[in-house]
């Protein structure tokens, strides 16, 4: 009884084409990433803050301040963190202490504000300042990181 034969033949083919495309196609492919990283500073100048920048501080242990002044709040009140920033809104609208975002053209009061908290705070309690930050009308909300260090 005769058995059946596999012809390999245009499965070497198949493969000796391919392995021509890839041969091709590989010098084509980046081989390396250029970045540039931007160099130490060799004088670092003092800065000072824009006078309408809003940075709501927390603590280790859930107070939260403003700007560097004393504790007004807690992470689990925030109440008087969000009428404070409702306020400090207001008296910009009052005071028609507007800015032109230079993409959009558009007119607006600055309502952005940093949330500056240290490494060891959990997620949760970043979120509802985050949250709280929002309910007192900001937009954006960033997160402030001054060192990456443990």
């Amino acid at each position: 009884m005769n058995q059946p034969e596999i012809n390999v033949t245009p499965l070497i083919d198949v493969l000796l084409v391919l392995l021509i495309i890839f041969m091709i196609i590989t010098p084509t492919r980046p081989s390396r990433l250029e970045t540039r990283v931007p160099s130490e500073p060799a004088d670092a100048l003092p800065v000072k803050p824009n006078p309408d920048t809003i940075i709501v501080n927390a603590d280790r242990n859930g107070s939260l301040s403003v700007n560097q002044s004393d504790p007004i709040a807690t992470i689990a009140e925030p109440d008087a963190l969000v009428s404070l920033i409702r306020e400090t809104f207001a008296e910009r609208t009052e005071n028609h202490a507007f800015r032109t975002d230079s993409k959009t053209g558009k007119t607006d009061i600055e309502r952005t504000v940093f949330i500056k908290a240290p490494k060891g705070l959990d997620y949760g309690s970043v979120a509802r300042i985050v949250d709280a930050v929002k309910l007192a009308g900001a937009s954006p909300v960033s997160l402030q990181i001054d060192r990456l260090e443990k």
